[in-house]
Formats: C-alpha cells, structure tokens, sequence
C-alpha cells in the first residue's frame, strides 16, 4: 500500500508547491503554468518575482517537452515518462526537472550546460546573440537558447546530473534556482 502521508510530509518538509511524474504534453504546460501563476498571486509574490519564475518555468517545461528523448531501456521499455517540482523556501524558487536521454546524447548536453556555467552575465548576453544570430541550432531545434537564457535571467549557475539507469540510458536531472528579491 502506498503511505500517502509519507510523501506528503516529505512534500512538506521540502517545501514542494508542486509536482508531476508523467508525460509531459502541450496542454500539461499550459496547466502547470497556469497552476504556477494562480499559486503566486495567492502567496501575494512580487511582481518582478512572478514574472522571473514564470518566464523560467516556460522554459523549463519546453525544454522538458521538445528535448526529452524517447529512450528505451535494454529490456524494450519505453522511458518517457518526466519528473518536474517547484519547492520555494524563503529566498529561493528551485524548479527541478528530471528526464530519460540517451546516453549518446549526453555529452553534448554536458558541454552545452559546461559552457553556460563558465560564462560572466556579460558573456552569457553575447553569447545567447551569437547563438541566435548563426542560427546555430539543435537536432531538436533550439539551438541551446533555453539554457542560455535560464541562465541569464537566473543569474545563477545550472545545477546538473547524469544518473546512469543502464547501458543506453541516463536519467538527467536539472536544478534551477531563482533567487528572491532581499526586501531590506
């Protein structure tokens, strides 16, 4: 039997406003921001605050949506399946995502989410132009904007990891933090 009480108390202790496990479609992206929107009017959030988690939210979900790999493990089984939670203590909105990809995709991956992270927010603005101006862009179209722009809007680093599930496929996890304006 499932001990309803204790994922809810871990919820709880985590401060998780939301979660979903599933497939993630265009009408699930609509609902969760939605959701998302409604949850900070009622928490009366700031303004620019909104607006910084919102915009991040939007890109984190069409990143889970149009970038998620349609791995099968070695037993056949198709892992399509996607993890998304936003937790909010007091300084922090942290939105983590967690997806399947295929192995032989990850080190692309992990130098585009590299490269991010060693860039100055001056360097991430020409960055994100240069990408946008050569029309660099993915197999799956984006060329990376999304992360770039995460991270610009963020100003922090993209947090990562790579969980080896079997010898074709990895579990990719993505922590973004969207910190809290200090109210003096």
């Amino acid at each position: 039997m499932i001990d309803a009480y204790n994922i809810y108390s871990k919820m709880e202790k985590n401060n998780i406003l939301l979660s979903f496990k599933g497939d993630i479609t265009s009408a699930l992206l609509t609902s969760i921001l939605q959701i998302m929107e409604n949850k900070m009017d009622n928490m009366n959030e700031e303004p620019k605050t909104k607006k910084k988690v919102y915009n991040v939210l939007v890109e984190c979900l069409q990143n889970l949506y149009h970038h998620m790999d349609n791995a099968t493990n070695e037993f056949g089984d198709k892992n399509r399946g996607a993890i998304f939670m936003i937790a909010k203590n007091k300084e922090t909105y942290n939105i983590i995502t967690g997806n399947y990809i295929l192995k032989e995709n990850i080190n692309g991956l992990q130098s585009r989410l590299d490269e991010v992270n060693s860039l100055t927010k001056e360097q991430l603005k020409d960055y994100y132009k240069s990408v946008l101006n050569n029309g660099e862009m993915s197999l799956k179209g984006g060329g990376g904007l999304g992360m770039i722009d995460i991270a610009r809007k963020t100003g922090e680093k993209l947090e990562y990891n790579f969980l080896e599930i079997d010898n074709k496929v990895s579990f990719f996890t993505l922590i973004i933090k969207v910190k809290q304006p200090q109210l003096i």
